[in-house]
């Protein structure tokens, strides 16, 4: 498996982690611990948006160009 395949998969887990943790603590809570998980969410999630975005671009960056034909018949 390529390198920007294996980015593209652990940036969408990073993404779901951040979502289950950011949706599964309920808004306003007062509690310091599960505000922190869910700003621990949040930050995972963003980052995991942009780990999906690098693995993409590598994907994109490292495909194998065909070879150039040249027409002779001028």
């Amino acid at each position: 498996m390529k390198t920007g395949m294996v980015v593209t998969i652990v940036g969408t887990t990073m993404f779901v982690v951040g979502l289950i943790l950011f949706y599964s603590i309920e808004l306003g809570q007062t509690d310091p611990v599960l505000r922190s998980i869910k700003n621990i969410g949040t930050f995972v999630g963003l980052c995991g948006m942009g780990v999906v975005l690098a693995g993409i671009l590598l994907h994109f960056n490292n495909r194998s160009e065909p070879p150039i034909k040249e027409f002779d018949d001028v």
